[in-house]
């Protein structure tokens, strides 16, 4: 028997999906906060290359992890 579609239904699909794309910027703060201490101009621009690519790749493959996170 199919399920009601009712907004707790709808929400216990989606709040994962919105806590996982909150990840990807919280995660790069905190790598730039992190190497910001060690006081070199360098590794912050390393930081924010790789973060860039990270994201890219995050985001090329989210279809995998939006279409299957209501399984």
């Amino acid at each position: 028997m199919t399920e009601a579609i009712t907004h707790r239904r709808v929400l216990d699909i989606a709040l994962p999906i919105v806590i996982s794309n909150a990840t990807i910027p919280i995660l790069g703060a905190v790598d730039t906060a992190v190497v910001g201490q060690l006081g070199a101009a360098a590794p912050i621009g390393a930081v924010g290359i790789g973060a860039v690519i990270l994201s890219s790749v995050y985001w090329i493959f989210s279809f995998l992890r939006m279409g299957t996170t209501g399984m």
